[in-house]
């Protein structure tokens, strides 16, 4: 099975059969990758596209580390080192051990200092496992193959944050091939994207592929103006073959707490008149707009509650009130910023989330679009 084979965008940008080039007469091929170590023979950026495209992977079981520095406010459970709560991916350096042997048998344990979380899919069974607290949560998938049970925003190895990246490639992305590279051992090449939009957050987007078997092996977003990164997920030990069928059969333990997830029909049901996010404009400087009406009024006045509200309304005021006041003709409310993204909270219940800079954000709650 193609690793890449869902990927739309790669289908546009290589069609089958021609001499290599990349079409929609924006996207701008680099140079060929200079002379390196290792020392690998050249190939330019529309032939790693095509090997993207084209890799088969039947197996893969490694050891991967992830590391974020979003520029993220601390709060409680989020972040953290040796910590093996899903939740805390967000934020910190995690050790991850991962196994897959096609879509529908795939195994991620998180490592933390106490205990580990795994999520394993064997079929349409999903659990979730928690070790620390004896816990196991089962759900079983629909038809599509979707669950409201799996983590799937949390991309787990470089294969997964790929994929999400190159979804974004248009014509306003400039492709280019960096330097070589040894990851977990093994030689690799470096596909470089960078946006060509100036209101973007992203810097650039490398993505190292294996020379041998042509599928990512690590993956890192460089903010702009900065040449550390602020996301990265890497392999650090990898083995391409298949693994053993009983990496995927999962037993509770004796004494485990277990639950049935229920799966909703349809799309989750969102809080009372909260509306479904829109997603203005397209690739790098797209925005989220959600209609969170719950939200009108916290983002002004004091910074701590008053004594005539509960504590956690109170905590939300203190929280929101904490942040920059910033207003314009679009209207006003409070602006929370990071290393690759922002977030603009509207007085009037609005929140418009993106991988840009503040402005965009203002127009897009400006004019809409």
């Amino acid at each position: 099975m193609s690793v890449l084979q869902s990927r739309p965008a790669l289908r546009w940008l290589l069609p089958t059969g021609a001499a290599l080039a990349i079409l929609g007469g924006g996207a701008a091929v680099g140079t060929f990758a200079s002379a390196a170590e290792p020392n690998l023979p050249e190939r330019s950026a529309a032939q790693l596209l095509v090997d993207l495209q084209t890799a088969r992977l039947d197996g893969l079981s490694g050891t991967v580390i992830k590391r974020a520095d979003l520029g993220l406010p601390s709060l409680p459970g989020i972040g953290g080192r040796g910590s093996a709560e899903l939740t805390s991916l967000v934020s910190g350096t995690h050790t991850m051990r991962v196994w897959h042997a096609g879509p529908d048998q795939t195994r991620v344990a998180l490592l933390g200092t106490l205990g580990e979380t795994d999520v394993i899919r064997n079929g349409k069974d999903v659990w979730i496992w928690d070790s620390q607290a004896n816990r196991a949560e089962h759900t079983t998938l629909d038809g599509s193959g979707r669950s409201s049970g799996v983590p799937g925003h949390l991309p787990s190895t470089p294969q997964e944050a790929a994929e999400q990246a190159l979804a974004a490639v248009d014509p306003t992305t400039r492709v280019s091939v960096g330097r070589s590279a040894s990851i977990a051992g093994r030689d690799a090449y470096e596909l470089v994207l960078e946006p060509r939009d100036d209101t973007s957050l992203v810097g650039q987007i490398t993505i190292a592929i294996d020379a041998a078997e042509h599928v990512p092996l690590r993956f890192q977003v460089v903010p702009e103006g900065t040449s550390k990164p602020a996301f990265e997920v890497a392999f650090t030990q990898v083995n391409f073959e298949r693994p053993d069928p009983a990496q995927f059969a999962f037993n509770p333990p004796p004494g485990a707490e277990v639950t049935e997830a229920t799966r909703p029909e349809g799309r989750p049901a969102l809080p009372t008149g909260v509306q479904r996010p829109t997603v203005v404009g397209t690739g790098w400087t797209s925005v989220l707009v959600a209609e969170v009406p719950q939200l009108a009024g916290f983002t002004q006045g004091q910074s701590g509650g008053t004594r005539s509200e509960g504590s956690e309304a109170g905590l939300l005021r203190g929280l929101l009130g904490g942040l920059p006041e910033v207003g314009g003709e679009w209207g006003s409310g409070r602006l929370v910023t990071g290393k690759l993204f922002t977030a603009l909270l509207t007085d009037d219940g609005r929140v418009l989330v993106g991988a840009v800079k503040p402005e965009r954000l203002y127009e897009v709650a400006q004019t809409g679009r």
